[in-house]
């Protein structure tokens, strides 16, 4: 693990270091002889690895280099919690797999960085940025990350991320744990990286490995995706295992790949996808098996039918001006827009999710710690409640575990209120939401900003998201939700989401990929110290 994250990045900021220097090209460029990774997509460096013009074992030292130098130095933009040891080594087995004829595809000596909030067989601990995890130490592969493994893909590290997924607090900080630190943005480094997958935002924006995986229960990989820059897909719940992650909510969770195109995303999903016998929200995953990326189409939104939900744009006039240039780039590729102004009963699903979410929360964490190994000593969410309070110095300097407290306070997944508040919720978004808007004007998929562009960080006041977005219907519904560059504001990031009905992730990245290779929106972040016109 990285030696005092939590240290080093509050005493940062206590020091006002956050005007940091921009990076200059000199500090972010590679040193002789080292191998030049930075916005390299996973397809160009399978080809690399193919054709001989690079090796495993090359990526992994220069993107270990450029963690040192970005991550740890540099712009310091504390995204990776943890390295793998084991890394080179695994290179090195997979190089030699290559020379002899045995290359599994085209994730074959592909570096990965993952979420720490989801188990690896690697010799680092599965924290979700809780010190109360910090010996959680499983040597066991989430089965959707032994499905990338299979595939030939290396676990470069663990990613910082809100601490427990962003659930402990109403108003928490995205991008801070007590075990990581504080996840600065790499566009502007004292804008937000968004939370709660902040730190597979930020390493992906920032080139630290090939591409990231993050979870979400309801917008932590779409959020941090668009405001780093990214693209990021939220799968149907039950297209990917959710076993030996750390849960919120076995209605919601699901994990998906953050990476810097398309084509990337599409790759990325092939291995991850398919049934797991542990997880059985994931029964009808084999029954939709297909090889994403080539399915992809530049061409595909000739003829599509898309409705905008204008009641999700927001109050900021910046993002909504480029959300107007998408559109108009989205007829220039063929496709008929279907404005919708308003989705009835929309406002009545927030409440119903919380309901949802922090009655699963109890339910769910208490089984998944339970199966954690002897040296975790806090077995149940109330073990966890217990040692933040024992340990508030380090776990509630900034914020409370209120959400912690009201979970621990619910009555089961028999409880009539819950079970309401459940068939609402999801009744609200999918077929009286997405469904309907769908099926009533005779739509392909939906189209929104995923939200306006990143806030300044402020860890005392917490959070202070922008009003626009309609993640929450395809995150309470349990739909694909796929977000793409759409262009910048002021420098910083915004994304343009693509919502479909479930198992729809063939349509709704085919249509990304039509939309990424007509207009090619994506910029590399500069490493600015704020956000600049």
């Amino acid at each position: 693990m990285k030696k005092a994250p939590l240290r080093l990045a509050l005493a940062a900021i206590m020091a006002g270091t956050l005007a940091a220097s921009e990076a200059t090209a000199k500090e972010t460029a590679p040193a002789r002889g080292e191998l030049a990774v930075e916005e390299r997509s996973l397809a160009d460096l399978s080809t690399a690895l193919a054709t001989g013009r690079t090796s495993a074992r090359a990526l992994v030292e220069a993107y270990l280099a450029r963690i040192r130098a970005i991550d740890d130095a540099g712009p310091a933009i504390n995204s990776v919690i943890a390295v793998n040891p084991q890394a080179l080594a695994e290179a090195d087995r997979l190089d030699a797999e290559r020379r002899a004829g045995k290359a599994r595809g085209p994730l074959h000596g592909i570096p990965l960085l993952i979420k720490d909030n989801i188990e690896t067989a690697d010799p680092m601990p599965t924290t979700a940025g809780s010190l109360a995890l910090k010996d959680n130490l499983t040597l066991r592969d989430a089965p959707f990350v032994a499905r990338l493994r299979a595939a030939g893909a290396i676990i470069l590290g663990k990613t910082n991320l809100s601490e427990w997924a962003n659930i402990r607090a109403r108003r928490s900080t995205s991008g801070w744990s007590a075990v990581g630190g504080l996840t600065r943005n790499p566009y502007a480094l004292d804008r937000n990286a968004c939370g709660s997958s902040s730190g597979s935002g930020a390493a992906g924006a920032a080139s630290l490995a090939a591409a990231a995986i993050g979870t979400e229960t309801d917008g932590s990989i779409t959020c941090p995706a668009a405001i780093n820059g990214l693209v990021g897909l939220k799968p149907t719940v039950g297209l990917v295992s959710r076993n030996r992650i750390v849960p919120i909510s076995h209605s919601q969770d699901t994990a998906g790949p953050m990476t810097r195109d398309v084509r990337d995303a599409a790759l990325l999903l092939t291995a991850m996808a398919g049934s797991d016998p542990a997880d059985p929200a994931t029964a009808g995953a084999d029954a939709h098996p297909t090889d994403y990326a080539a399915r992809l189409s530049p061409d595909a939104l000739k003829g599509k039918r898309i409705g905008v939900l204008r009641f999700a744009i927001g109050s900021d006039p910046k993002t909504a001006a480029v959300f107007e240039t998408a559109l108009a780039d989205l007829r220039g590729a063929g496709a008929t827009l279907i404005d919708i102004a308003d989705l009835p009963g929309r406002d009545k699903l927030g409440d119903a999710e919380t309901t949802v979410l922090i009655t699963e929360l109890k339910a769910d964490l208490n089984t998944y710690l339970a199966t954690t190994p002897p040296a975790v000593r806090t077995r149940t969410l109330a073990d966890v409640i217990a040692f933040n309070r024992a340990h508030a110095a380090a776990e509630m300097a900034w914020f409370d575990q209120g959400l912690f407290e009201d979970a621990q306070a619910t009555r089961g997944l028999d409880d009539p209120a819950y079970r309401a508040a459940r068939e609402q919720s999801r009744r609200l978004a999918g077929p009286e939401g997405i469904d309907r808007l769908l099926r009533e004007n005779t739509l392909d998929l939906l189209v929104a900003p995923t939200t306006g562009p990143a806030w300044t960080t402020d860890l005392v006041n917490g959070d202070h998201f922008g009003d626009g977005g309609a993640g929450d219907l395809a995150a309470v519904a349990g739909y694909p939700h796929l977000t793409v560059p759409m262009g910048l504001v002021q420098g910083l990031p915004v994304g343009l989401s693509f919502i479909g009905p479930a198992w729809s992730e063939a349509e709704l990245l085919s249509a990304g990929y039509a939309y990424e290779q007509a207009t090619h929106r994506r910029e590399p972040p500069r490493y600015r110290p704020t956000a600049t016109p």
